[in-house]
């Protein structure tokens, strides 16, 4: 089992910056690609971003490329999402996900395990 915390969300204005954590325990996630989701009311939850944990390779959609940066801390076992440049359409609650496997995922059925979310308000 691993068990997902995210915190960091909040209310910002349009142009402004959040850094979102994942704080992952439980098992060893050294094996893991770990990602990123969000989902706004009466939408389908959105791929973010996803990195593998053991080698750092990252990917994101077009959506965000060049705004929202993924990165992982080895000794705090712990997924950052650093987004900038935040845009009103932004708005949702993100989600860190979890699996067990050494390919970058894009798609939420692919991913095992889930945190609890945490909202991202961005006013315009």
């Amino acid at each position: 089992q691993v068990q997902l915390v995210e915190s960091g969300g909040g209310l910002v204005q349009a142009g402004g910056s959040l850094r979102l954590s994942c704080a992952a325990s439980g098992r060893t996630v050294s094996s893991y690609v770990l990602g990123w989701f969000r989902q706004a009311p009466g939408k389908e939850r959105e791929f973010v971003a996803a990195i593998l944990w053991s080698g750092a390779s990252t990917t994101y959609p077009t959506s965000v490329k060049g705004r929202f940066t993924i990165s992982r801390d080895n000794a705090k076992n712990t997924v950052y999402l650093q987004m900038n440049s935040l845009k009103p359409e932004d708005t949702a609650v993100y989600y860190c996900a979890a699996d067990r496997t050494a390919m970058l995922r894009t798609t939420p059925y692919e991913y095992q395990y889930w945190g609890q979310g945490t909202q991202v308000t961005v006013s315009s």
